[in-house]
């Protein structure tokens, strides 16, 4: 029995009956060799760090577009808290910690430059739409590597279904689906209060508390409730007292931060240079990456500019805009 096969049984003797196991896994598209040391959902969760779609995220908004700071969230540290708050979760629950994590460090690679501003643009301007989360399994599956990353189902699954009203088919994924909801809602409050956009004495009320008056409070009333609510039971829920909080928090957000406030003055200007680099892309073919067409050769232009766009970071997005708009001066 190699460390592999160990590890699977011992799975089988400390999850929980509703877990889903790795040596259960439905497996990959593409047939591979098992590994010797790892499991398939470790092989996934590590594919995924080492891709660079996952190191791109760093240069990607999450809410805030080019602040002044250095401690505003990033679409990669958002993807951390997730990882983070899904690991602690799926241990007091017995779950599978490989395949919550591997969902949970892969559920944004497919989000595009400038946050939600850019995924607005996109599925406005895109004949088939756009979604971040299908764009998420669209690299995995495709865009990454030579062949994409031939993960498990289960993995795939989870990252198409962490947001939106489909359910996951795992409880794995389940938790992904949570602590998404549970790091955006809290960390976007702790950025806008930094940025003075909110201020403590602004929030309902109401929420805090049933929450917390607290980051790290709201956060743990969060986690230790879905724990409470779903240890040994078939499914992942939060209880009602506790979902409503968390549901009027995020509304509240919405009305707030994500939509009218100062941290959005800026989305304007990003989705016009969005929709110029689409349209560009579409009338001059030959300026999308050599690498995109030799993958997709028979791609139509819409999918690939749609493609080259959403794999941007914002930097780039914007060094692509000045090096095609405005004119470079003249050197004498």
């Amino acid at each position: 029995m190699n460390i592999r096969q160990r590890t699977e049984e011992i799975e089988k003797l400390i999850l929980s009956p509703h877990a889903m196991f790795s040596a259960n896994s439905k497996g990959r598209e593409l047939h591979e060799n098992k590994c010797d040391i790892r499991t398939d959902f470790q092989r996934d969760r590590d594919r995924i760090i080492h891709s660079k779609a996952f190191r791109r995220l760093k240069h990607k908004t999450q809410v805030f577009i080019s602040p002044e700071g250095d401690h505003y969230r990033t679409r990669l540290t958002h993807t951390l808290e997730v990882s983070q708050i899904a690991r602690t979760i799926a241990r007091a629950l017995r779950l599978n910690e490989d395949l919550t994590e591997a969902i949970a460090l892969g559920h944004d690679l497919g989000h595009t430059p400038f946050g939600h501003a850019g995924e607005t643009v996109l599925d406005g301007i895109h004949p088939s739409g756009f979604k971040h989360n299908e764009q998420s399994l669209r690299v995995v599956d495709i865009l990454e590597d030579n062949k994409g990353l031939n993960l498990t189902w289960e993995v795939r699954d989870g990252i198409l279904n962490h947001t939106g009203s489909n359910l996951p088919s795992t409880l794995e994924g389940s938790i992904v689906k949570f602590s998404d909801r549970i790091a955006y809602i809290n960390h976007d409050i702790d950025d806008a209060l930094r940025a003075n956009i909110l201020d403590t004495a602004d929030i309902p009320v109401q929420c805090l508390k049933v929450l917390g008056y607290s980051h790290k409070d709201r956060i743990n009333s969060m986690i230790t409730d879905i724990i409470t609510k779903s240890l040994d039971k078939p499914f992942v829920k939060m209880s009602e007292d506790v979902d409503r909080a968390t549901k009027e928090l995020r509304k509240y957000l919405y009305d707030h931060v994500y939509i009218g406030s100062k941290a959005k003055v800026e989305e304007v200007k990003v989705q016009y240079i969005i929709k110029q680099l689409y349209d560009f892309f579409i009338e001059n073919p030959d300026k999308i990456s050599k690498d995109l067409w030799m993958k997709l050769p028979n791609e139509n232009i819409h999918r690939l500019s749609c493609d080259y766009i959403a794999g941007m970071t914002d930097r780039y997005a914007l060094n692509k805009y000045k090096s095609i708009f405005l004119p470079i001066s003249w050197q004498i």
